[in-house]
């Protein structure tokens, strides 16, 4: 074992640090709930502090590439001994997992992990979170939307964060590994971020499980797989921060926002009331700061046509979706980060000014054509 883990070390290294990301930890600042010194300058105290959180951030990033090395190394090998033995792998899955998703409807992570399930034809359960009380998910000390619950025999696993979720699940479906083992290979990491707050990330949440077989029965290319989990990650990082500051632009969109996220929620009818009202004003002073924080244009809604278009155009005119003759996880991914928005006025508007019409009905139907009825 060891002399396999040291020949996968140059391969595994370049992959740990490629997959942890930039420098500092980026998590969306955003809520998941999507809708829902001297006069001079710093001192030498200041400097020293904000010195100090950028090495904390350094060091964190240092321990995730290590302990992405190690999982990798350790999915090699263990892998070899799982395919080695009898599998249950030919059983359906519906006979084999039992899925809850705890959400809130708007949300769109929650979008999109409902957008691959569908897509994958997995039945699930849904718990909708009461955004204010959230007492649904009391039992985690994990507090964010969505979290899905797997019953898989008598193994019961937590899966956190989106990405995670899809990644870990789409790993399952493709290699028949048991998903007890899946989710250790995308261990969640305690980080500083720039703010100088304490956050959990997961190292690897864009890269699927599979061996060169299975990566080439899927993918076909490295290149293929290589321009998915960009994708992915620029859905996470880049389109999901244009929602709020779209759909809360003006009061009146952001009291039309609140009244269908009331509706779609869980909230008392008293609770309601004062969420539609107070939560559209508090939501509406809010994306002006998300606006200034994201550098966005004094319009939001060119970004918002920016971004579809820079999409429609990676997509290119000769392929229907990114993942050619069938979506991909990151057809799955932009598409349910947009859907949040349907039935609102950004939502149409982004219909009518951009160019990616056709390739969301597209992928609509497609998820049509294979979701559970």
């Amino acid at each position: 074992m060891a002399q396999a883990a040291r020949g996968l070390w140059p391969r595994g290294r370049a992959l740990a640090w490629r997959l942890c990301g930039s420098p500092a930890p980026r998590l969306p600042v955003q809520s998941r709930a999507g809708f829902a010194g001297a006069a001079g300058g710093p001192g030498p105290a200041a400097i020293a502090r904000k010195g100090s959180r950028r090495l904390l951030g350094r060091a964190a990033l240092a321990l995730g590439g290590a302990v992405g090395l190690y999982y990798t190394a350790r999915w090699h090998l263990r892998a070899q001994d799982l395919r080695a033995q009898p599998s249950a792998a030919q059983l359906s899955l519906s006979d084999r997992l039992q899925l809850t998703l705890y959400q809130y409807k708007t949300c769109p992570f929650c979008s999109k992990v409902r957008a691959f399930l569908d897509f994958h034809a997995l039945p699930y359960q849904v718990v909708e979170v009461n955004p204010v009380r959230r007492t649904e998910i009391k039992f985690s000390t994990y507090r964010k939307v969505p979290i899905l619950l797997a019953q898989e025999g008598e193994s019961l696993q937590q899966l956190n964060d989106s990405s995670v979720i899809i990644s870990a699940l789409k790993s399952y479906l493709v290699s028949g590994q048991p998903l007890d083992v899946i989710i250790t290979y995308y261990p969640p990491m305690k980080a500083t971020n720039d703010q100088g707050k304490e956050v959990t990330e997961f190292c690897n949440k864009y890269w699927l499980m599979l061996d060169e077989k299975e990566a080439q029965r899927m993918y076909g290319g490295k290149e293929a797989r290589t321009e998915e989990m960009k994708w992915r990650q620029w859905a996470d990082d880049w389109l999901v921060h244009l929602i709020s500051p779209n759909v809360y632009r003006t009061p009146a969109e952001a009291l039309a926002s609140f009244d269908y996220i009331v509706r779609e929620g869980k909230f008392g009818a008293v609770e309601g009331a004062m969420a539609k009202y107070v939560g559209a004003a508090a939501m509406y002073f809010i994306s002006k700061r998300l606006k200034s924080r994201h550098h966005l244009q004094e319009d939001v809604r060119e970004d918002l046509y920016e971004a579809a278009n820079k999409w429609v155009a990676a997509v290119g005119k000769d392929r229907p979706f990114m993942g050619g003759q069938k979506p991909n996880l990151a057809d799955l991914a932009v598409y349910g980060v947009l859907r949040v928005m349907e039935g609102l006025e950004a939502f149409d508007d982004l219909m009518r000014h951009t160019h990616i019409q056709p390739w969301y009905l597209r992928v609509e139907k497609a998820i049509a054509a294979e979701a559970p009825q």
